[in-house]
């Protein structure tokens, strides 16, 4: 950079909505950043997530996992979703 030229920083994102707080979003960020924790010491081999939409009508599995890890998570997240589509009703 020449040095008549200037830069400016932005950071991103340059403007963040507060967040709603109620009780469920604090403990979906609580459980979260436990996890995050958690990974960030190496205490975590694998890890699976069921989420549901705010209106109950999407469900959607994650993982991320050791290859052999796979099939047993994969097993857990379809009962856990089943579970929670059956509570739905």
């Amino acid at each position: 950079m020449k040095p008549e030229q200037t830069s400016t920083v932005v950071p991103f994102p340059a403007h963040v909505a507060p967040a709603v707080a109620d009780e469920d979003t604090a403990s979906i960020i609580a459980v979260l950043q436990d996890q995050l924790a958690l990974a960030r010491e190496g205490r975590l081999r694998s890890v699976a997530v069921v989420s549901v939409s705010a209106d109950g009508e999407a469900i959607g599995t994650q993982w991320s996992c050791k290859g052999n890890d796979i099939s047993s998570l994969i097993g857990k997240l379809t009962v856990l979703s089943h579970d929670l589509m059956a509570a739905r009703r």
